[in-house]
């Protein structure tokens, strides 16, 4: 089958033998120095990188790493939350140096989100080592989408140091109508895409969704002894508010939530583990007050307001019953029990879904059944496409 490897570097020999090793313990892409310090010597190195780019051996930034293994790096892009992780969702971000190293940083979430070609002029490669969730709603790969197509337009190539994807085990959810295409949709995909950056990096080129179908020039240095079904836990976590394991999990299924009049429990020391709002009093025990967390949420949804709801710490995400798949039966039972149904959900939500249907779907009492049956055939051909672009099994 086609496939769009471009100048992929593999370590250790072949697929066959990566599977034998699958028990040993992950290898991202920046760990394996000796795969890429070599080819970056002498060049004029730009890179797109957060809080996530460590060495996970010592967790040590990328940015403060590379420069003392003899890498001239140029630039910093930074994406949302800016390159050192700590702003808060949604600020717009400005351009600095960086205090630590000195080295110009430009943001990609302040006045623009694509590098300008005066941003890249004299640059020989850009790295793109961001740790991301497997949502489609999560902006880095938006922010990876407009980074190739500045390269591409510009002839330089993109290395990517490629990370797993902790919610790369399954594939479900809406396929996107790019008529409601944004910034934390870009893709005909599904709500959970399956891939890692690196697939996902040869699936924007494969599929043509640059600007003029331009091709990026990718040098990937790919994971070591990681399949889909492997689980992973991030050593660092990837944005202020998905701050445990079990935020980054419950991820895909309750972010539809920031498309309502409810909290998803930004404000609190357990964000996008609970939800809740002031309406379900008389429904749910389980409480929680939004306030302002610097850098993290300024100013949350219902500050200030004791919210109802429901507690989500510890529940089990590889529960059988509902692992491996979106859980939606939050979403229609809170909607059920809300009081105001004519406001519980905000504009917002349709971005985040993809479609529109799905509001539709769960105003007019449609079953979880019903739901998932309209993803079809979207999904299977979604499903179909993504096989060839997949560098593990």
């Amino acid at each position: 089958m086609k496939k769009y490897l471009f100048l992929i570097v593999m370590l250790l020999g072949t697929a066959p033998q990566l599977k034998a090793q699958k028990t040993k313990a992950i290898v991202t892409g920046a760990d394996q120095t000796a795969a890429y310090l070599p080819y970056l010597k002498g060049k004029n190195v730009g890179m797109v990188i957060n809080q996530s780019s460590v060495i996970s051996s010592k967790l040590v930034s990328d940015i403060d790493t590379l420069p003392k293994l003899g890498i001239k790096i140029k630039k910093i892009f930074g994406p949302e939350h800016g390159f050192r992780g700590n702003a808060s969702d949604g600020a717009k971000i400005d351009d600095a140096v960086d205090a630590k190293t000195g080295i110009p940083a430009i943001s990609l979430y302040g006045k623009h989100n694509k590098p300008t070609p005066e941003e890249l002029k004299g640059l020989d490669v850009v790295i793109f080592d961001i740790q991301d969730v497997g949502a489609r709603f999560y902006t880095y790969f938006a922010t990876l989408h407009h980074v190739m197509e500045a390269c591409a337009e510009n002839n330089i190539e993109v290395m990517i140091l490629d990370r797993p994807n902790p919610n790369g085990y399954f594939v479900d959810g809406p396929v996107l109508d790019t008529a409601f295409r944004s910034g934390i949709g870009m893709h005909p995909i599904p709500v959970t895409h399956g891939m890692t950056p690196a697939e996902y990096a040869q699936m924007i080129n494969g599929e043509g969704w640059l600007k003029n179908k331009v091709k990026c020039r990718l040098k990937i240095i790919p994971l070591l002894n990681y399949t889909h079904q492997t689980p992973y836990t991030l050593p660092i976590h990837p944005s202020p508010n998905l701050s445990t394991q079990q935020s980054v999990l419950l991820y895909p299924s309750i972010c539809f939530f920031e498309g309502t009049s409810l909290s998803l429990g930004r404000g609190t020391t357990f964000p996008f583990q609970v939800i809740g709002g002031p309406l379900l009093k008389d429904q749910y025990s389980f409480s929680f007050t939004p306030v302002s967390i610097p850098g993290v949420s300024d100013n949350p949804p219902l500050k200030g307001q004791l919210c109802y709801g429901i507690d989500l710490q510890k529940y089990d995400v590889h529960n059988p019953k509902t692992g491996g798949k979106l859980n939606l039966s939050w979403i229609l039972n809170l909607y059920k029990n809300y009081p105001d149904k004519a406001h519980f959900f905000i504009p917002y939500f349709t971005k985040l879904a993809g479609t529109k249907e799905l509001q539709k779907q769960i105003e007019s009492g449609k079953t979880e059944q019903e739901i998932r049956a309209s993803w079809e055939p979207g999904l299977s051909k979604y499903k179909k496409m993504r096989v060839q672009y997949l560098l593990y099994k």
